[in-house]
């Protein structure tokens, strides 16, 4: 209460309502597995589209392992916001090669002597990183002049000056023609003693020129362009970068290996490393000594822009080297964390399915392809991942693991599998979606994950987490690699397999819609679904009533607030009853809570829920009636 200390008028605010509890969002999916490029740790970034994935993790091109096998993950967040989905975060796993660390590189070599000047690298592993990088150079009109006004000094005294150069800017003199050798220089900007303004030039050795002993000098900037492996990747470019490594928009700084946001991190594939070339003038000097893209050689110090006038000058460099090293285990899946440098400042990073830990949003978990030669050399670690995804789940409690059945597997091989899960917030789909390859216009089997993923975030939109996610169309589906029929079925769904099927004039659909349980209470998806939403939008909403004080009036405004959120529910749809009271009930008094709770500062709220399970089974009871009958 606020104090009243001398005499006046006083407006306070109070509410007189209760405090509002936001539904959760239910529609954010994590995927894990192997992609071609990207970050093997960090926080995963949210993706809204498939040109976002390829970006940042690569195309759909295949792995190349020991044997070349589909990029299933890609395959999958491509299927994911095909069917729907909208927000997808992706942990990518890898598994070095046995011989290197499957990073791409090149050495820019300089002209003498001839020692390692620069070092470019794939910022990632992966053979994706083999891409071509073409760097321009390009030089202004002269900027030394002598009739600019100086703003520190009027006076100019005809002191020569860089118009627009700035401090650890890099200039060139010379090399507009054969013969006119090309040198370049670090500019330090610097005011002297009496006031006046100074331009002092540095070349690549250190040794200072003056500035008056020059007739022209030539900004120099670089655009750099990187050109992807993948069929479907479309080139980065970036313009204007100096040399220096001390200006702020330098090749070495911008490229850095630690670049200054996370943003930049994900979506710059290249690193530029110092080596021999550690001065603007040095590395500047190193790019003069590479071949040119227009199949000439011109010679240091025989016109580095040739005789034709050109302000531009382009070379090319492919890195090589990287490899998409082995298809990674459950190790890998699982992930670890480890402690990073970043700018100076120590950072944990988690890599794998504990990356995705962090993430509160995220409401379903995939590993699309795990499963793939499930029945061959692969099946002990397809199927610790199984149990991977299973735990993670559990452990983050607002989250439901959609499995995949391994390829190729018949029906006993599917019940085999689905004998060894028991777990309510798991569901389990058989067989796998064919569908027609971009790359290759072939038709290949893919896991069902990634389409259920979309779908599920479809039918939350459309309808709401309260209905089961089947009866569902799968968009991309051409056809299933086994078609199911109603006998097969009746095998596979009492024991929740959740099965993909074809029906004429309907199409491809989702057949199923039961968790990997042996409980009956949690024998539906979207009865386990449904209580995840509530749960967390009731956890989240009431943070407010931590270290409030523990009595009637909070436990008032605790059950008020609760009960606004069902009876919000209950109007809309979601919950079973004729009235809210069938429908669901809030306690929160000296019922459900002992001395014993009070003295050890628990608040106890017992919640109740009807809510609405699917018509798995619609019978309609057809009879002859006649005349005399009575209805």
């Amino acid at each position: 209460m606020p104090e009243y200390l001398a005499p006046g008028v006083f407006v306070e605010e109070v509410s007189f309502r209760n405090r509002s509890i936001e539904g959760v969002g239910t529609t954010t999916a994590g995927f894990v597995g192997p992609t071609r490029f990207g970050p093997l740790s960090g926080e995963p970034p949210l993706l809204t589209s498939f040109a976002d994935f390829e970006r940042i993790y690569g195309g759909i091109d295949r792995l190349e392992y020991e044997r070349v096998t589909h990029n299933y993950l890609a395959h999958a967040v491509r299927a994911f916001f095909e069917e729907g989905g909208s927000k997808l975060h992706v942990a990518r796993v890898y598994l070095a090669p046995e011989d290197g660390d499957g990073i791409a590189e090149a050495t820019l070599l300089s002209d003498s002597p001839m020692v390692e000047a620069l070092r470019l690298r794939a910022r990632y592993p992966g053979l994706a990183g083999n891409f071509r990088v073409e760097m321009t150079l390009r030089v202004s009109e002269n900027i030394r002049d002598t009739d600019l006004v100086d703003p520190i000094d009027p006076d100019l005294g005809g002191r020569a000056v860089l118009r627009g150069a700035a401090n650890h800017d890099t200039v060139i003199t010379g090399g507009t023609s054969p013969g006119d050798p090309a040198r370049a220089y670090r500019v330090a900007r610097e005011v002297d003693a009496d006031g006046l303004l100074v331009y002092r030039l540095f070349d690549a050795n250190g040794v200072e020129t003056a500035l008056d002993d020059l007739d022209q000098v030539y900004l120099l900037n670089v655009g750099v362009v990187v050109f992807p492996t993948g069929r479907f990747e479309s080139e980065q470019a970036w313009e204007g970068l100096t040399f220096h490594p001390a200006h702020r928009n330098s090749l070495t700084a911008f490229f850095a290996a630690q670049p200054a946001s996370r943003s930049l991190e994900l979506t710059l594939p290249l690193v530029v490393e110092e080596r021999a070339a550690t001065n603007g003038a040095a590395i500047a000097e190193a790019l003069f000594a590479q071949p040119s893209l227009r199949d000439r050689e011109v010679p240091v110090g025989e016109g580095l822009f040739g005789d034709d006038g050109d302000s531009a000058r382009t070379f090319a460099v492919r890195l090589s080297g990287g490899g998409d090293g082995q298809r990674p285990g459950a190790t890998e899946y699982q992930g670890d964390e480890a402690t990073v440098n970043v700018g100076g400042e120590a950072r944990v990073e988690k890599s794998g399915l504990m990356a995705l830990e962090d993430i509160e949003e995220i409401f379903s978990v995939a590993a699309p392809g795990a499963t793939f030669d499930l029945l061959g050399e692969y099946g002990v670690d397809g199927n610790a991942i199984i149990r991977l995804l299973i735990s993670h789940a559990e452990r983050m409690r607002y989250r439901v693991a959609i499995l995949d059945a391994g390829d190729r597997q018949d029906l006993s091989e599917v019940r085999r599998l689905r004998a060894g899960i028991d777990s309510t917030r798991a569901a389990l789909y058989y067989p796998w979606v064919k569908l027609l390859d971009p790359l290759t216009r072939e038709e290949i089997n893919l896991p069902p994950s990634g389409f259920m993923a979309g779908i599920f975030a479809r039918s939350d939109i459309d309808v709401g987490v309260h209905k089961a996610p089947a009866n569902e169309v799968v968009r991309l589906a051409a056809s299933f690699e086994t078609l199911i029929n109603k006998a097969q079925q009746e095998a596979l769904n009492p024991e929740g397999i959740n099965c993909l099927r074809y029906f004429e004039g309907r199409g491809y659909r989702v057949w199923g819609a039961r968790t990997a349980s042996s409980d009956p209470e949690w024998k539906y998806l979207n009865v386990r679904r449904y209580f995840n939403f509530l749960e967390r939008s009731i956890d989240r909403g009431t943070q407010w009533a931590v270290f409030e004080p523990n009595g009637p009036r909070l436990w008032a405004n605790v059950r008020g607030t609760i009960e606004d959120f069902l009876y919000n529910e209950y109007r809309s749809g979601h919950l079973l009853g004729a009235k809210p009271s069938e429908a669901y009930f809030v306690r929160c008094d000296r019922s459900t809570m002992t001395q014993n709770d009070l003295d050890n500062g628990r608040l106890i709220c017992l919640i109740g829920v009807s809510p609405l399970r699917p018509a798995e089974f619609v019978i309609f009871r057809i009879g002859q009636k006649t005349l005399d009958a009575e209805r």
